[in-house]
């Protein structure tokens, strides 16, 4: 039984040499492949990972980036039983494979399995801080989802059609569990290190806009669209608790303007309008016990908000169609070819899809 390793790039050529490396060493007794997915690095990463025995495919016309597409791309691409997925900044654990192939084999019912992401934080110019993701998803035993990656038996992805939807800026790895779970599938995380992570901090500010600019941010809308008319709709308004928390956002937008335009004048309906604003400031810096994150909470509900409209009215792809690609290496003219296994169930013509 063998493992394709996906490894999802976009601009990572401080770490993919790395990421290559521990990809190639965990491979259970050398067996198996690993697959760069470059959904269009403009650095050093492509030349890089050219120097190593990985199999490179990149995007082309009209493929766009965006996070559902990465782990689609190298999925349509894969050749073998279990379908590993990691990040281009990730460092594969050596002995994660054996172990979560073992689960696997024993639980013919789980769909994928992961581990914990250690961080490795950057401090004073060397990753030297680490800390590990204690968000609920991410909890030991039966879980929701598989954020950040994992290991995934390739027969349950057919089951259900495809991997990650091409369409979606976030959220692909809830999109993915929901469907696999509405199957009949399991998830599972061990008790065990899955990688370590390389990431970068940035300003919290520049971050939210970096996420708009990205489309990050519209990934709730999307899902959300992705899911409208689907048996498990019901089942992520459940499962999602922050569409609870933007709605509440989206009437107090609304009780705003009807403050506004409802009261008399322009001082007082402003000044309750800026009253409320503060007084959420206040409660929230109370909480968190400082005022730069209490307001930088309640600025990032507004934009999380404004976002979920935006994602869900964005026009979408067929989910199935296959991503527009070619082998690094080979002409241009080739690109738009689907190999042989593009007649598979999961992989259809490309088209636009309305929902």
């Amino acid at each position: 039984m063998t493992v394709s390793v996906v490894i999802k790039t976009l601009n990572e050529e401080k770490n993919i040499a790395r990421t290559i490396e521990f990809a190639l060493a965990a491979l259970p007794e050398g067996q198996g492949e690993v697959i760069i997915a470059d959904s269009g690095s403009r650095d050093r990463t492509v030349t890089i990972a050219s120097g190593y025995p990985v199999q490179i495919v990149q995007i082309t016309a009209p493929a766009r980036p965006s996070c559902g597409l990465g782990p689609q791309l190298g999925y349509q691409y894969a050749q073998h039983e279990y379908v590993c997925l990691i990040d281009g900044d990730m460092d594969l654990d050596p002995e994660f494979l054996p172990e979560a192939i073992a689960f696997l084999d024993r639980h013919p019912r789980t769909a994928g399995v992961t581990g914990h992401v250690q961080e490795m934080m950057l401090d004073n110019l060397e990753y030297t801080r680490r800390v590990q993701r204690n968000a609920p998803e991410n909890r030991i035993g039966s879980i929701d989802r598989m954020n950040g990656g994992g290991l995934y038996r390739r027969r349950a992805i057919e089951d259900i059609g495809y991997m990650t939807d091409r369409n979606l800026h976030g959220y692909e790895e809830f999109d993915l569990g929901i469907r696999l779970r509405d199957g009949g599938w399991k998830l599972h995380r061990l008790d065990r290190r899955f990688v370590s992570h390389y990431g970068h901090s940035i300003n919290s500010y520049r971050l939210l806009v970096r996420r708009w600019k990205s489309k990050y941010l519209f990934g709730i809308g999307e899902v959300l669209r992705a899911a409208t008319g689907k048996p498990y709709f019901h089942r992520m308004l459940r499962e999602l608790p922050e569409l609870r928390l933007w709605a509440v956002v989206w009437a107090w937008i609304v009780i705003s303007l009807v403050i506004m335009l409802a009261l008399p004048g322009l001082l007082l309906p402003l000044g309750v309008v800026v009253g409320i604003f503060c007084a959420v400031v206040v409660l929230m810096s109370f909480r968190k016990r400082s005022f730069s994150l209490g307001l930088y909470t309640v600025v990032a509900w507004f934009f999380h908000a404004v976002a979920l409209p935006v994602g869900y009215f964005r026009p979408r792809r067929n989910p199935r169609s296959w991503i527009e690609s070619r082998p690094v290496g080979e002409p241009d003219e080739e690109s738009s070819a689907q190999p042989d296994n593009a007649t598979e169930p999961h992989l259809v013509d490309p088209g636009r899809a309305s929902g």
